[in-house]
């Protein structure tokens, strides 16, 4: 039987497992997902965008664990516009909850992105910039990227995973899910190893 990988758009306040929790999160249930499909990796309820689920045994590690160097790239809305100190600090690596984080590539986009409002909306203080920046990381660890900008003192409002390996999150709807062609399943896994 052929094994299906699936990409969802989850949308905040969604559980990436399809078990409640007890909390007001819905979950992955909500979705009319295939049969037998379990994610690849996490995304926290607060968090979007792009999740991985599949049948196939195996390929959780096989994309998750940092060794095989498989990019998973976010844009994380933070408070204020982080100085180039800061966001080389990011990129270097940093000691958050005990462990050193692996190097990452950071920028701030350019154009920034455009998206549509977060339901229920981030927090908003007229007295206080935001900007987009862009993560490149390898490893992903629980609440990584909001544990990394807060180190720097740039605390993330909203994040959004938009790329595993070569492939894009792209326009899919949030709550929407496809199947993916082998073209698109061989651009999930085109980051290993390089």
């Amino acid at each position: 039987m052929p094994t299906v990988l699936v990409m969802f758009h989850k949308p905040y306040g969604v559980l990436s497992q399809f078990t409640p929790d007890g909390s007001v999160n819905r979950t992955l249930a909500d979705f009319d997902l295939p049969s037998r499909v379990y994610p690849l990796g996490r995304l926290d309820a607060d968090s979007e965008g792009l999740l991985l689920l599949t049948d196939e045994t195996g390929l959780n590690s096989r994309l998750l664990l940092p060794k095989h160097c498989h990019r998973r790239t976010y844009w994380a809305q933070v408070e204020r516009i982080p100085s180039v100190e800061a966001l080389g600090r990011l990129s270097g690596g940093l000691r958050i909850q005990g462990y050193f984080t692996l190097p990452a590539n950071v920028s701030i986009p350019d154009p920034q992105p455009v998206l549509p409002p977060r339901d229920p909306p981030i927090r908003f203080r007229r007295s206080v910039s935001d900007c987009w920046i862009a993560l490149e990381l390898v490893e992903g660890k629980n609440r990584q990227v909001r544990r990394m900008t807060a180190a720097i003192g740039h605390p993330t409002l909203r994040l959004i995973r938009v790329r595993i390996g070569d492939f894009p999150l792209g326009d899919l709807p949030a709550g929407s899910w496809r199947q993916l062609t082998p073209a698109e399943r061989s651009a999930v896994f085109a980051s290993g190893s390089r």
